[in-house]
């Protein structure tokens, strides 16, 4: 005897819309007719797409059981299947006299699908074997770490990428991909870029669906990204910090400016720099911290130098501040 809808997609009766369409893609993935070796899967793809557009329509849905609890309304012939799990099953409303008119009711409760069970609703799922339903892919995600300098300028870059995915047969697997993706300046760290059609592949000819790729900002030891707003460390000389000079720093964005270093200034100090961050919609700020280098003393004048400093602060006690 034929399998019925519900043992095609391998589902019992009470299974929600969800467990459905879970089943048809499980099933599409494996007997499409593009990736599948089986010998008849074009056959059982086509009964997976009739069965699948019966069960998913809540209508026809509750028709295709009033048949499997009413197979007394049907007779068997010995064509093709028609409507799926019963053997090409018209209504039976030929041969009956007008003594039998008490059936007459059945024509009118089916009256919806055509002449009789057998016309167009036979028709209709004849056209509907010589379709096959399409979905689009799944998105996909992956995130990427690049240089803080690509925020100010952008950059087209060569990534290779290992996202995990399902294959053609519903398996999991780890996919490598290879993409130039073009990163636009003024990115902040968490935004997204979107490609179009790089997510997971559409099943029976459905579109692909799309990649998100979260973009992250690598921490270097020169600078760190929160947000729109940068951190950039700055080295400084003892009488640089001492006495408030002005010195000329390079920013992430390639720009040389002169900054004013404040009067005693102390490692870890942070000088803002308004706008001077990311240049997203709203401009990030630029946070220079101060780092205090001191310089080695090599040759005995240099140890000299740090003699007489040493005499001069002499009631210095750093441990005691």
């Amino acid at each position: 005897m034929p399998k019925s809808h519900y043992e095609v997609l391998g589902i019992s009766r009470n299974a929600t819309q969800d467990q459905i369409k879970k089943a048809y893609r499980k099933l599409a993935r494996k007997y499409h007719p593009d990736v599948s070796k089986e010998s008849d899967a074009e056959a059982k793809m086509q009964s997976i797409n009739v069965a699948y557009d019966t069960l998913s329509n809540e209508e026809k849905k509750a028709e295709y059981d009033f048949q499997l609890d009413h197979p007394e309304a049907f007779y068997q012939s010995g064509a093709q299947t028609g409507t799926g799990g019963f053997d090409n099953a018209h209504f039976y409303n030929q041969g009956f006299n007008q003594q039998h008119s008490n059936f007459s009711g059945f024509e009118d409760l089916f009256g919806r699908f055509g002449s009789g069970f057998g016309g167009g609703n036979y028709q209709y799922q004849q056209q509907q074997r010589q379709q096959q339903r399409s979905y689009q892919g799944e998105d996909q995600h992956a995130s990427i770490e690049i240089d803080p300098e690509i925020a100010y300028h952008g950059s087209t870059q060569q990534i290779t990428l290992q996202i995990p995915t399902l294959n053609a047969y519903g398996e999991p697997e780890v996919q490598r991909k290879t993409l130039q993706v073009k990163i636009p300046k003024g990115m902040k760290e968490g935004q997204h870029i979107r490609l179009s059609g790089q997510g997971q592949t559409g099943i029976n000819g459905g579109k692909n669906g799309d990649l998100y790729i979260e973009i992250h900002y690598k921490d270097t030891a020169r600078m760190r990204v929160e947000g729109a707003d940068i951190y950039y460390n700055v080295n400084i000389t003892p009488w640089e910090a001492a006495l408030g000079q002005s010195i000329e720093i390079s920013t992430p964005a390639g720009q040389k400016i002169q900054v004013n270093v404040p009067k005693n200034a102390k490692t870890g100090q942070q000088l803002r720099l308004k706008d001077k961050g990311i240049p997203s919609k709203v401009p990030g700020h630029l946070y220079l911290v101060l780092n205090i280098v001191y310089p080695t003393a090599h040759t005995e004048h240099e140890q000299q130098a740090y003699q007489a400093f040493s005499e001069t602060f002499a009631t210095f006690k750093p441990r005691n501040v």
